[in-house]
């Protein structure tokens, strides 16, 4: 089964609110105006990422849910 990348037109640009322990390699990211948390893992990663940072992400369907992959840092 391959996996199904969820793109939003003109892509998606959010927040992010938390990287829960940069040596443990997860966070999650709060959509804009959204209380919806995606789940990100470093191996999703494009750029270095902070917590604050304005990125655009694509969504892929994981075990547990959606997750955010291909994340990149937005100006």
């Amino acid at each position: 089964m391959a996996s199904q990348i969820i793109k939003a037109k003109n892509g998606i640009r959010k927040s992010l609110k938390n990287m829960k322990d940069r040596f443990k390699g997860y966070g999650f990211i709060t959509e804009d105006g959204s209380s919806e948390d995606h789940f990100v893992h470093i191996s999703g990663l494009i750029d270095e990422i902070r917590e604050g940072d304005v990125v655009e992400f694509e969504l892929q369907q994981g075990k547990k849910g959606l997750n955010a992959v291909n994340v990149k840092v937005i100006d």
